[in-house]
């Protein structure tokens, strides 16, 4: 594609989410071959799939890396992303559905709702992101689609409206009719797929008679829906009165409600046999938003903070767009930004508001799935995701701009890091590469975060999972060249308090001769875990606030981390000089961010009563220390420690389920729910961390092979008293 598309109204920047192997990746590359993207199809069994470029993806037979190719199709171009469905990898879905207007959410016909699907449903709800449907793998053992819908229902709390139903279910070993096509129920006709040409050639049939019935009460299911919100009357007098209702009304209504978010068009197939999929793909552009169709967004004005900013979707609008991924190789950095107003051109100079500096727009691309295959360009409009080369400070969640009409967008927020291993050089000559190289590693995935322990000095590397960390490794080894070695896992705690305290911080000391003096009263309680804000990797911005700061001659608003942290000021700045409450709070922030033992501090608020101050003694330094004096006596004795705790979920056949449940037993595991899918049992448990590393190796024995898990961080919860016990006093 020559340029950025001009009119909005055909243009879709759409995502493909799903739980691991639900079919995503073979789904996306089905749409870039009828699409004409792609000229032959891979497959992720033969590791040559176009969306899974990496090497360490097409090894694992996963996506790691979540992808952004423009297409076209019948007249509108998509700017397709395919994201990964493992949990570890939860960063690349969360920060495309940030910028995207659209997306499929793709279920296994056999497993139905899984762990992971429930995640990213919520994380497109979180976002407010259009969804429709598409039931994949109907042509399995044990495929259910009415099943997968209801499930969908329960356990999602939404409502799917089946545009397409499948003519029959699963295999040709299992089933008396083994799927073999689709029959849409608005246009009321059967599509088969011709398998000699990887399903490209399409024949419509007439419904047979024996689904006539079935048809008719799926499109009566449709239009009960439909009707409940039809304001303008698009096709309920019409179907009152029995008469023919236009495919294009239904359409339009069935459009309007997606938008809306009241419902879900749903589709079916399998990507494997080739069916259903331009059925899919036809649905992507009748039902999903254009940029046009999303709302405004808002962000705030950095010089006054006060003041909300509005961006529509016009390339007359000031430019405005947001960093959400970075992709960092041994080469340089590539920038994938979405432009959701105005225009940039090559070699332009644009601001980054939120670290108040400069960035110049040295070339600027539409990338293939592997970002090394690249379309230049000169110009990108609003409405349009691009690849920029040339900026040099800005990161994943950072917002471009206009220098004279600035704009800050809201960050994208990440879950934390809930596994660390230690990490060196193989060569102390190779210290200073491994720094350069962590610091890359960071800068283009915000879950990733590297420490030192204080204790023994090593550099530490924490992720989302065991995985996430190997293919880091793996990254660090293959596309770095350096050679390391890494120390067995461990968890990633947390601190908070115990009980809620008020404590004098003081300072009486000399400094240069000089005896400076400060004291803070604070009050400090503990947050209950659905009051600490929703966490994210970026813990240092607490020592760094921006330098626009709002001048408020009251009580400042709660400054609130991203691990939950909320330091409040009720100090008067009439009653104390500006700058010392200022540098009061400010050692309250740096302080709480790392507890009496080191790790990061979560879920605590911090209130800043009272300044006692001394014209002649007290300066920030002095408030600073003072602020730090009471954070240590707030923690003296009253530490709680936190520890990841992980969602669990075991699909295991019948005859393994009681070897499955004791070994949880025995990890400590609270089993929730035991729950009926076909021949096998799904076992939902939560359960640490610290007792998972070697789950998926150990479930896999004494299954005989046959089960499998999943699973996701669900929240930190207190340790065992004896964890503790051993971190403060690890002699005994």
């Amino acid at each position: 594609m020559a340029g950025s598309p001009t009119d909005l109204r055909l243009v879709r920047n759409l995502g493909i989410v799903a739980h691991i192997d639900a079919g995503k990746t073979t789904t996306s590359e089905h749409v870039l071959f009828y699409a004409g993207a792609i000229h032959r199809l891979g497959a992720v069994d033969s590791g040559n799939t176009t969306t899974d470029y990496d090497p360490e993806e097409q090894q694992r037979g996963i996506t790691i890396y979540s992808a952004c190719i423009p297409l076209q199709w019948k007249g509108c171009t998509l700017n397709l992303i395919d994201t990964p469905g493992h949990v570890d990898f939860t960063a690349e879905v969360e920060r495309s559905l940030r910028v995207l207007d659209g997306c499929v959410v793709v279920f296994d016909a056999q497993k139905g709702v899984e762990a992971q699907s429930e995640t990213v449903w919520r994380q497109a709800e979180k976002y407010q992101v259009p969804r429709c449907i598409f039931i994949n793998k109907m042509d399995v053992i044990g495929a259910d689609f009415e099943g997968t819908l209801a499930d969908i229902v329960e356990r999602l709390d939404t409502r799917p409206v089946p545009v397409v139903i499948p003519l029959g279910s699963g295999s040709i070993k299992d089933s008396d009719r083994p799927f073999e096509a689709v029959i849409d129920i608005i246009e009321q006709k059967v599509y088969r797929f011709s398998p000699s040409d990887w399903g490209k050639t399409i024949t419509t049939e007439e419904v047979p008679e024996e689904m006539v019935s079935e048809v008719l009460r799926w499109r009566t299911n449709l239009f009960d829906v439909l009707t409940e919100n039809d304001p303008h009357d698009l096709i309920t007098s019409l179907v009152l009165e029995g008469g023919r209702v236009p495919v294009e009304q239904i359409q339009k209504l069935l459009r309007q409600q997606t938008i809306a978010r009241l419902i879900q068009p749903l589709f079916c197939g399998s990507g494997r046999e080739h069916i259903g999929i331009q059925p899919l793909m036809d649905g992507m552009i009748h039902y999903l938003p254009c940029p046009l169709d999303r709302p405004p967004v808002v962000g705030m004005n950095p010089k006054k903070k006060e003041k909300a900013e509005i961006r529509k979707p016009d390339a007359k609008e000031p430019f405005c767009g947001l960093v959400f991924k970075v992709v960092a190789d041994s080469h340089g950095e590539l920038s994938f930004l979405r432009i959701y107003s105005g225009m940039i051109k090559i070699g332009a100079r644009v601001a980054n508001p939120g670290k108040d500096s400069r960035e110049t727009i040295a070339k600027m691309f539409h990338t293939e799935a592997d970002p090394s295959q690249r379309t230049e360009l000169e110009v990108g409009r609003a409405g349009d995701i691009v690849a920029i080369v040339g900026l040099k400070e800005s990161a994943t969640g950072d917002t471009l701009c206009d220098q004279q009409q600035p704009i800050l967008l809201e960050k994208i927020q990440f879950a934390q890091a809930v596994v660390s291993r230690s990490v060196e050089p193989e060569s102390s000559g190779d210290k200073d590469k491994l720094a350069d190289v962590l610091s890359i590693l960071r800068r283009e995935d915000p879950t990733f975060i590297v420490s030192q322990d204080k204790d023994t000095g090593q550099t530490l590397m924490s992720g989302m999972g065991m995985l996430h960390l190997e293919i880091k490794q793996h990254r660090m080894e293959r596309d770095f060249r350096l050679k390391i070695r890494v120390g067995k896992p461990r968890v990633s705690y947390r601190e908070t308090i115990g009980q809620k305290t008020k404590v004098q911080g003081e300072c009486d000391r000399l400094a240069g001769g000089t005896t400076i003096f400060g004291k803070v009263s604070v009050s400090f309680s503990p947050l209950e875990l659905e009051e600490a804000m929703p966490v994210e990797a970026e813990v240092e911005s607490l020592a760094k606030p921006s330098k626009n700061k709002a001048k408020n001659k009251g009580p400042k608003d709660p400054v609130v981390d991203t691990l939950g942290v909320r330091v409040i000021n009720k100090v008067r700045h009439d009653s104390v000089p500006e700058n010392l409450v200022e540098s009061a709070l400010e050692g309250l922030r740096s302080s709480l961010l790392s507890g009496e033992l080191g790790y990061p501090v979560m879920k605590v608020e911090a209130i800043l009563e009272s300044i006692e101050w001394d014209p002649s003694r007290s300066n920030e330094v002095a408030m600073q220390v003072a602020a730090a004096d009471a954070v240590r006596k707030a923690f003296a004795d009253n530490i709680v420690l936190l520890e990841p705790v992980m969602k669990l979920e075991v699909n295991v056949p019948e005859e393994h389920l009681g070897s499955v449940t004791a070994d949880l037993n025995a990890r400590r595991a609270e089993i929730q729910d035991i729950i009926v899918r076909g021949k096998n049992r799904v076992v939902e448990a939560i359960l640490p961390m610290a007792k998972l590393f070697d789950y998926a190796d150990r479930v896999r024995s004494i299954s005989q092979g046959r089960a499998g898990s999943t699973m996701e961080p669900r929240a930190y919860a207190p340790t065992a008293p004896e964890v503790l016990r051993n971190l403060l006093n690890p002699s005994f």
